[in-house]
């Protein structure tokens, strides 16, 4: 859908506006609480509707993006966002932030289907995730040191997430109209690959992102309430720990894929769940600070190769969509399960809990990380001697007859997209002949042959 050759700005955007509703969560429920009539299990059950109905935006788009196109998608989002959140601001009915809040949540879940989608299906879609979470985590900490000097109200949050999404309206005119649908040689729609791998991880998202925006969505309680800080240093201490953040999110788009991503996945969410651990308990400002900045450090890091490894799982970016939206189920549940479970049993034994949960969520995403990882395929090269200078490259795990006593050469397949001759994706590196792709063969006037079969990814490469 989108092969940008530079940084895909107009997705970064959107990314930016659609994410900033929850990276702001724990200002916005506790001013819901505060400046309405609404107790804190009340203020944290709207925070909950409206990351439900961002979910619910992802899993209705996931595989209609194309059909609909990005332009449209997007601009339809961010009125929504416009519209619902800002009305929610300007008004102190409960009812009306309430519904407000969900037309918002739905805008802010289309914003991201249609990101989700250009980045799973651009040339690197670690580094556009990276940026993506370096834009929304600076914008969110320099709100965090802004917005508790604006003074009181439930507006200001609400209102900044609704102007994001107005200033990112410019950037959807570089978003394409329309696609064509992902079909196969033979005109019929393409499945989904990598099914058990990519349910295995849309069904342990739901989970993952649960424990950690159940803390996210009351720290700013636990600040005030249990460590006794006032609200503008509780405002700084989460903007240092989103600045904490962007040096993570930097270092991760720098380490890049070097480490693969069952090792950032796994050991990153057992250092989080220590940090939740640890923020859930503090009494005073050193230990608050220490856990809050240290998990926002380790957050944005995982969360980024969370994101590759669903669009590695489909080039189409579905996968990264239904995953997304995945997530935002456990995000939408997070405030109200934060909020029941520190009222029940207490800020300490609520951290002991969602520690758990993560460390549990962590051993079958490192799976599905180590059973993706890159593998090396087996490529054939046949010369054909009525033209000598014409070579038939397949891609695949077992060539068709008359081949299969033919030398194979091991390459590694990459994973980003690349378009063809016929301006179709393919996957650099699927057909290859000394390192060119088909594209640049017929550029030089090379005749080649492809021979349709199967590859070890379990897709037909099209003749």
């Amino acid at each position: 859908m989108f092969a940008p050759r530079s940084m895909p700005w107009p997705l970064v955007a959107l990314f930016t506006a659609g994410y900033l509703a929850s990276y702001l969560l724990p200002t916005t429920v506790g001013r819901l609480d505060s400046a309405l009539p609404l107790s804190a299990t009340q203020a944290g059950a709207i925070g909950s509707a409206l990351l439900l109905s961002s979910a619910s935006a992802g899993f209705a788009l996931a595989a209609r993006v194309d059909r609909f196109g990005a332009r449209a998608l997007a601009r339809l989002g961010i009125v929504l966002a416009v519209l619902g959140y800002g009305s929610a601001a300007l008004t102190d009915s409960v009812p009306a932030v309430v519904l407000g809040a969900v037309v918002g949540g739905f805008g802010s879940g289309m914003m991201t289907a249609v990101a989700a989608s250009g980045i799973a299906a651009g040339r690197d879609p670690h580094r556009a995730t990276t940026s993506g979470l370096l834009v929304v985590s600076a914008l969110a900490g320099a709100l965090y040191l802004t917005i508790p000097r604006l003074g009181p109200g439930h507006g200001l949050p609400l209102g900044a997430v609704a102007l994001t999404a107005l200033a990112v309206w410019p950037f959807t005119g570089r978003l394409p109209a329309r696609t064509a649908p992902v079909t196969g040689p033979d005109g019929v729609r393409r499945p989904l690959p990598h099914r058990r791998a990519g349910l295995l991880l849309a069904a342990t998202m739901p989970c993952w992102s649960l424990a950690q925006n159940a803390l996210w969505g009351v720290s700013g309680h636990i600040g005030l309430g249990q460590a006794h800080l006032t609200e503008i240093t509780v405002g700084a201490v989460f903007a240092i720990a989103l600045g904490a953040g962007l040096l993570g999110v930097v270092g991760a788009g720098a380490l890049g894929p070097r480490l693969g991503r069952a090792l950032p996945i796994g050991l990153g969410t057992a250092l989080i769940a220590g940090c939740i651990a640890l923020s859930a308990s503090a009494t005073d400002l050193p230990s608050f600070a220490l856990g809050e900045i240290a998990w926002n450090l380790c957050y944005p890091v995982v969360l980024s190769y969370v994101i590759s490894l669903a669009a590695a799982l489909d080039a189409r970016g579905r996968w990264a969509v239904l995953v997304g939206s995945a997530a935002s189920l456990g995000t939408a549940a997070g405030p109200l399960t934060g909020s029941v479970l520190s009222a029940r049993a207490g800020f300490p034994a609520m951290g002991e809990v969602l520690a758990a949960v993560l460390l549990l969520a962590a051993v079958p995403m490192t799976a599905v990380a180590l059973r993706t990882a890159p593998r090396r395929l087996r490529v054939v090269e046949i010369p054909i001697a009525a033209a000598p200078r014409t070579e038939v490259v397949a891609v695949g795990e077992v060539p068709p007859a008359p081949f299969q006593d033919l030398p194979l050469v091991e390459i590694s397949l990459p994973e980003t997209p690349l378009p063809d001759a016929a301006g179709k994706d393919v996957r650099a590196g699927e057909i290859l002949v000394g390192g060119a792709t088909v594209r640049d063969l017929s550029a030089k006037g090379i005749p080649v042959v492809q021979i349709p079969f199967t590859d070890t990814s379990g897709a037909t490469v099209p003749a």
